[in-house]
């Protein structure tokens, strides 16, 4: 599984004028806080990334000081600093020795709304998988000749085509640094067009928001409206009855048997533009039955069970707790524990997160209360495929 993503952070930004003689693009202030901190968030909430690494380039030193040992929940982000400009070829070829098998890579300078796990697992094959965007208007950015999912050839900006446009986003085989020969190298003019002419370069074209910081006028436009952008509502996924067949305190990997159409429902959330999120009691916990610890353990793996159909869960919520329980530091009342809405209210602290569009799917009474008290929607799963029920809550959402 892919466990790195790289980000292009060394350029110029010339266009921007006075704004970047003394900070990088990627660090200026977007909607009150640095853009390369929104791309990171971004990243971390897919749970997928061990190390998030920075190529940084003019004014490194500032990546370098705001990122120092930086953490991002189980994700380190590292730094790679270039001495001079070698183009984003040249430097994937300086930070080689950093760089996995097989990683992710970003232009720190754009945002690009959609499932990143959708496009990790569709690239399966060719050397580079790029991420397209569909439906942009006007003549600023190249065209990209798509044949299935196989990339035939690049029309320049101005020419008066259609079609996707490069998002700025692919998926990399490290290989790819073997084809360049010269530095400085940029993998969209000197790299690309010979994978496409050797049929090594694939592309994917989504829908979503889109920006560019690298022009003042988008620049504006994103200072402006990033943050309401980012604000999106959430399905609150129960866990037990829901996503798996309740056993019984359910915590073994081997025992976890998936609902029908589990997996593709919460996919059908994220391809939404979605938060996905399991609220889950797990008083087992408090009765003795298993550790917390088996809990974390069982979640990480319904997570990579996930990404493998490119879906994922922005966080899994639990609660060990209950007042008959035999362990004591958890034998309590918590606000956390279904039906009252500790976790779904918790969870409305850390994210953005659209409140009057967001709903509750549980299997249980105590699911729908604690919607009820947190002022969501609540939708009784009675069984059957989740898949189907997701996606008629989601399309009767749209409409309202």
């Amino acid at each position: 599984m892919l466990r790195q993503a790289v980000i292009l952070v060394g350029g110029l930004g010339t266009r921007l004028g006075e704004r970047t003689k003394l900070v990088p693009k990627p660090m200026l202030d977007i909607g009150g806080r640095p853009f390369l901190d929104t791309l990171i968030d971004e990243l971390v909430r897919y749970g997928l990334f061990d190390e998030i690494l920075l190529l940084a380039g003019h004014k490194a030193e500032i990546v370098e000081t705001h990122y120092a040992a930086a953490v991002r929940g189980q994700t380190r982000i590292v730094v790679s600093r270039e001495t001079e400009p070698l183009g984003t070829g040249g430097a994937l070829v300086h930070a080689r020795d950093l760089l996995h098998d097989r990683f992710l890579l970003l232009n720190g300078d754009s945002l690009f709304d959609f499932n990143l796990l959708d496009l990790i697992a569709r690239a399966r094959d060719g050397r580079v998988h790029m991420a397209l965007r569909d439906g942009v208007v006007g003549d600023r950015y190249g065209r990209v000749v798509l044949d299935g999912d196989m990339v035939r050839d690049f029309i320049a900006p101005g020419a008066g085509a259609t079609g996707p446009v490069n998002a700025g986003i692919y998926v990399i085989d490290k290989s790819v640094l073997d084809d360049i020969a010269t530095l400085p190298a940029s993998l969209e003019q000197e790299v690309f067009p010979g994978l496409a002419k050797s049929g090594a370069l694939r592309g994917t074209a989504y829908r979503g928001y889109f920006i560019d910081i690298g022009i003042p006028d988008d620049f504006a436009r994103a200072d402006r409206e990033l943050r309401r952008q980012l604000r999106r509502p959430a399905v609150f996924f129960d866990r037990d009855g829901v996503l798996n067949h309740d056993s019984g305190y359910t915590f073994e990997t081997h025992k976890l048997e998936w609902i029908e159409g589990a997996r593709e429902a919460v996919k059908a959330v994220n391809d939404a533009g979605y938060f996905a999120f399991v609220i889950t009691n797990q008083s087992g916990v408090a009765r003795g039955y298993y550790e917390e610890h088996h809990v974390v353990t069982l979640h990480r793996w319904m997570a990579e069970q996930m990404a493998e159909i490119g879906a994922h869960i922005d966080a899994f919520e639990y609660c060990p707790d209950h007042p008959d329980g035999t362990v004591a530091r958890y034998c309590r009342v918590s606000d956390r524990r279904k039906p009252a809405p500790g976790m779904i209210t918790d969870l409305a602290t850390r994210f953005p997160i659209d409140m009057t569009r967001s709903m509750v799917i549980g299997d249980k009474d105590s699911d729908i209360e604690a919607a009820r008290a947190a002022g969501v929607a609540g939708h009784l799963f009675e069984g059957g495929n989740l898949e189907t029920f997701v996606k008629q809550r989601l399309s009767a959402a749209g409409k309202a």
